[in-house]
């Protein structure tokens, strides 16, 4: 059973009872063994040392878990423990730790946050309200793939749709489009470098000594990256702010106004800069690990002609084939669901979870996780645990069919949301759009593969960051189902 460690037991006692790991290298550690893929190179070596494991990184204590019973640990029974982030190097980039609600210490204001979201943005009547919203900008997409179909010309299916689920998210915060034809790409580089470069392995975080100089240029290119994200919101509450000092503007009509309002109440609560730094990490978490579900979904499908049979024929006997999809439907589609469970389990795409930092020294099982010390969950490797699932390496939606198994972090099993209090609070609204957007695609088109591939031969290899992408984007011709 886990608990915290009475303060006598002292730190040489705490260090003799590490979790097993491999033999770290004078001054390095374990660095070389994290590889390209840390994901992957970590799950093997929790093969030969175990579930709970300890690596040298540097400087820098790590433990890795690996298993159900450890990541219920971790995430639950002593969560109150181990919920504060260790924070990489990459997100000081404008200060920015010092605001981000994903990586904010668990303090009365980052409650505030929290809550608020769910106020303004997360809650069901909210999310209903701002159905609409989404559902539009659906549509314009559909309208895009159509006129694509005509052409007969293959889609970069996770760039085309970022777009969308760019604008679904900022019409339902600001109600208004943020990125468009000519801004597309720059965004999306921008969002995937910030990704990559946070979640990259960095001679940083594991000598200290080093952060002044750093030697990798990581945190310098998330600066830069930061300062241009951080132009476009201060353009947005600039914007806003004179448009709410117009007298004709009238009531609330989004998040944003409601911010705003908050502000203007009790600026020492929550102000502009605040406000700016919020919406930043709104639109980065919500729109790339959003786009890179949406894409290894699609990819799944594509491979497996026989699930994307099924997907259609319950798509069509549901909503009738070439409707689109409405967020209100995902109850009554159980394959779809189960469709986007399966690619989560196979392509988490933040394979570790953000990571956690243990406030005091905690036993687990036996092993003491020591104060200061990174916790990584390696969702990725319980994912394709041979002890829970069956081929764990083969797509097959159908093992979630009458499965009490949710993505809610109830089952630790499948939690690509995280779990306990630092669950991700996006989580509905993910869902709703991922639900409305794979299931409109599928239903309203068929897809082949450019050039004559085959399933067979598609690129399945993946991107490490933060956020994992696929190496290779998948491209594929649309064919419209209208008659």
């Amino acid at each position: 059973m886990a608990q915290a460690l009475r303060p006598e037991r002292n730190n040489k006692r705490a260090k003799c009872r590490l979790p097993p790991g491999p033999t770290p290298l004078p001054i390095i550690g374990n660095i070389l063994q994290l590889g390209k893929q840390p994901h992957k190179s970590l799950s093997k070596l929790a093969e030969i040392h175990g579930p709970i494991m300890s690596l040298k990184l540097g400087q820098m204590t790590t433990i890795i878990v690996s298993s159900v019973e450890m990541a219920k640990q971790v995430l639950q029974t002593r969560d109150h423990l181990l919920s504060n982030r260790s924070v990489p190097h990459a997100m000081t980039g404008q200060n920015h730790h010092e605001f981000s609600l994903p990586f904010m210490a668990t303090t009365p204001r980052w409650r505030f946050l929290r809550k608020i979201c769910n106020n303004l943005l997360f809650s069901g009547k909210i999310l209903d309200t701002t159905q609409k919203r989404r559902r539009e900008k659906m549509q314009e997409f559909l309208a895009r793939i159509y006129q694509s179909s005509l052409t007969g010309e293959a889609m970069e299916i996770g760039r085309s749709a970022f777009m969308t689920i760019v604008n679904m998210l900022s019409n339902s915060i600001c109600s208004l489009d943020l990125v468009h034809f000519n801004t597309v790409n720059e965004f999306k580089e921008l969002e995937s470098d910030v990704m990559e470069d946070v979640g990259r392995p960095n001679l940083a975080d594991y000598f200290p000594v080093l952060k002044l100089a750093d030697p990798l240029g990581i945190k310098r290119r998330v600066d830069v990256h930061f300062g241009k994200m951080l132009k476009i919101t201060h353009g947005l509450v600039k914007h806003r702010l004179q448009m709410r000092q117009e007298t004709t503007y009238g009531a609330d009509r989004d998040m944003l106004d409601g911010l705003l309002r908050i502000s203007e109440e009790n600026s020492r609560q929550l102000n502009d800069t605040m406000i700016e730094r919020l919406l930043m990490d709104l639109f980065l978490a919500g729109s790339d690990t959003t786009t890179s579900t949406l894409e290894w979904a699609m990819t799944e499908l594509v491979r497996n002609p026989e699930a994307m049979s099924k997907a259609k024929a319950e798509l069509g006997n549901t909503v009738g084939k070439g409707n689109l999809v409405e967020e209100s439907d995902m109850d009554r589609l159980p394959y779809l669901q189960s469709v986007l469970k399966e690619s989560f389990r196979l392509h988490p795409v933040v394979p570790f979870l953000l990571p956690r930092r243990a406030d005091v020294d905690v036993e687990i099982c036996g092993y003491v996780i020591p104060k200061g010390a990174q916790v990584l969950v390696n969702i990725w490797a319980i994912g394709r645990d041979p002890s829970i699932w069956d081929e764990p390496n083969v797509f097959r939606a159908e093992r979630f069919l009458g499965s009490e198994i949710d993505v809610k972090g109830r089952h630790f099993e499948l939690i690509p949301f995280g779990a306990g209090r630092r669950i991700c609070p996006g989580l509905a609204l993910a869902m709703k759009m991922l639900v409305l957007i794979l299931g409109s695609l599928i239903n309203s088109f068929d897809w082949k593969l450019e050039d004559g591939m085959v399933p067979e031969d598609m690129d399945m290899e993946d991107k490490f960051g933060i956020a994992m992408e696929k190496a290779q984007p998948l491209r594929a011709v649309p064919v419209s189902l209208r008659n």
